[in-house]
């Protein structure tokens, strides 16, 4: 072993690493490596960003954008409604939700898939008492196994196409993914959704509505201020800020009017009643000293319930704005006139303090704030509303994007375009058609990503050449010494499964296809059979909530804690390893 194969290899480590820490963002970790294999001359630095030219990436940021077009045109909304409306039977309706978000994902980023469902299921699951630990879960897990059956299904299968261009000079087709892919995705399906009550842990029992899961009431009052209160003439900020006391002003009543979100230059006058977020201790304080007075009967919910405001629960995104913030930090409230009222992380309420808290994805947030505005203002923040809205959506409307999209499909179907030419400018023609506004074009693309990926390619191609992937594949050849190249296939399998557990799947493709392709030569078997084995693995996240960002999502509205994915992820790859390893050379022989 060489010095730039011991720096190769230890670059990749520390990455694996890093992607388990997960104290930095993945894409940081990914142009960490990149700058590594450069400092220590394993990547050329003439060459090492043409990772942003590579056709897979083209075709991740086009794929993405073409996602957002059909999501924003309503075209899988009839589905959605079908769903929400028509299916009373719990074991038929997670048959058909299950079912159709994957069909979904197999042409649509499984990621855009899952938020596309998401709504649908809550919604079903406050009206019908459905415990969403049953639905959430499974429906994530879903939307990943449709992936698997085309090339755009998920960024590991159009990695995977682009490396078997470069070993055989032609890459993966459309559908070349189909064979093995649905029947994985089948089985899965119909495993997640006989087992998945099962397995997944009997505590999580149905997530309550927002009042009760925050106990929304316990934390609010309404205090109206007397004519002999000190506060007359003060405005609201000064008094929030100056009081010394740990108290968010919410709204403020006067008469007829009501005034939320952006209160702090009003000034208070004798008879306002204000609606108040703070302890018991802090109520007291406020009645002795200030001249405060408790009113009201009516509950928060109801108050807020009126048609000017509104409250919404929401989702934090892996990528949003708002992980890794504070509400302050943010400026929730000066900068968007929205309130934050309560956090919800693993199914329970975070009780600290709530201008200080560190949001994560997948927390669960009740926002407050301007019905009209309030939709806009989790856009902006990357935000997961937890409630389906209506649109009114013409038959025109949403048959054109799709109508643009199986012309592009059909196009790299028959040879005539390849994927990255052919979706691009499916992609760019959505955007000139504004099914997709320009200015929301660059917002579609999952810049992390995208990012990740191009900084990974010029690192998983060192690995390649520096001679490493062959020791990788010479160590894994001698582990299963003498055996056939069945069993080495699936070797390849298991281990690329679980090593998407801890770092990103497209990661894992870019890292374990040039040791599929290698392994193969080693073995004198095509390539074919060991790089769909990468497919297959790379899109197996199934054990953690950090192995895929779906994992992530779902983890606040589901109630879930970080042990729980292996209870169903572990058989779940089990039986995906036990169907794709025999199916694998059925399709594509050694």
């Amino acid at each position: 072993m060489d010095h730039r194969q011991i720096a190769i290899l230890g670059i990749l480590g520390g990455a694996m690493g890093l992607f388990l820490w997960g104290r930095w963002r993945y894409d940081v970790v990914a142009l960490l490596a990149l700058l590594a294999g450069v400092g220590l001359g394993v990547v050329d630095a003439g060459t090492a960003f043409n990772g942003f030219a590579h056709p897979a990436v083209i075709t991740v940021a086009a794929v993405l954008v073409i996602s957002r077009a059909l999501t924003r045109s309503g075209a899988i909304t009839p589905l959605a409604d079908f769903l929400a409306m028509h299916v009373r039977n719990g074991l038929i309706y997670r048959i058909t939700l299950l079912g159709g978000s994957s069909v979904v994902s197999a042409f649509v980023n499984n990621v855009a898939a899952l938020t596309m469902f998401m709504p649908v299921a809550s919604s079903t699951c406050k009206r019908t008492g459905i415990a969403p630990s049953s639905i959430f879960m499974p429906l994530a897990f879903c939307t990943m196994l449709g992936g698997m059956t085309t090339m755009v299904g998920t960024p590991p299968n159009i990695i995977v196409a682009n490396f078997r261009a470069t070993a055989t000079g032609t890459p993966f087709g459309m559908f070349d993914f189909t064979s093995v892919g649905l029947s994985v995705a089948v089985a899965g399906i119909l495993f997640v959704t006989l087992f998945a009550p099962w397995l997944i842990p009997r505590h999580r029992t149905a997530r309550p509505e927002p009042e009760e899961l925050f106990d929304i009431n316990n934390y609010f009052s309404e205090l109206e201020v007397g004519a002999g209160s000190p506060l007359v003439g003060q405005n609201v900020g000064d008094f929030a800020q100056g009081s010394g006391l740990d108290i968010q002003i919410l709204g403020l009543f006067r008469g007829e009017r009501r005034m939320w979100g952006l209160l702090r230059l009003e000034v208070m006058q004798p008879g306002d009643v204000l609606l108040v977020n703070c302890g018991a201790d802090v109520i007291r304080t406020l009645t002795e000293r200030h001249g405060l007075q408790v009113v009201g009967e009516e509950s928060l919910m109801e108050q807020m319930s009126r048609a000017d405001i509104a409250v919404a629960e929401a989702v934090v995104k892996p990528d949003s704005a708002a992980a890794g913030g504070t509400p302050l930090g943010l400026k929730l409230r000066s900068r968007y006139g929205i309130n934050l009222l309560a956090v919800g992380r693993e199914g329970q309420p975070v009780r600290s303090r709530l201008r200080d808290v560190v949001l994560r994805p997948g927390d669960v947030l009740l926002l407050q704030g301007d019905a009209q505005e309030l939709p806009e203002v989790m856009s902006t923040l990357g935000l997961l509303p937890l409630a389906s809205r209506k649109l009114h959506i013409s038959a025109r409307r949403a048959a054109l994007p799709l109508s643009i999209f199986a012309i592009a499909i059909a196009l790299i179907g028959f040879g005539v375009l390849s994927a990255p030419l052919s979706l691009a400018g499916a992609a760019v023609v959505m955007v000139l058609l504004e099914i997709v506004p320009a200015r929301e074009m660059y917002d579609a693309v999952d810049w992390p990503v995208v990012v990740m990926l191009a900084a990974m390619i010029p690192v998983g191609e060192a690995l390649d050449h520096t001679g490493a992937a062959g020791l990788v594949g010479a160590q894994l050849a001698r582990l299963g010494s003498g055996q056939s190249p069945l069993v080495m296939m699936a070797l390849l399998l298991v281990i690329t499964m679980f090593l998407s557990d801890v770092m990103n799947n497209a990661a894992t493709a870019v890292v374990m296809a040039p040791v599929g392709l290698d392994l193969a030569s080693r073995v004198g078997a095509s390539p074919d059979p060991f790089l769909m084995a990468v497919a297959i693995g790379a899109s197996c996240a199934f054990l953690t909530p950090v192995g895929h960002q779906n994992n992530t999502l779902v983890m606040g509205p589901g109630g879930y804690r970080f042990g729980d994915y292996w209870r169903l992820g572990l058989p779940l790859e089990a039986v995906i390893a036990g169907v794709s390893i025999p199916l694998i050379p059925l399709f594509w022989p050694f």
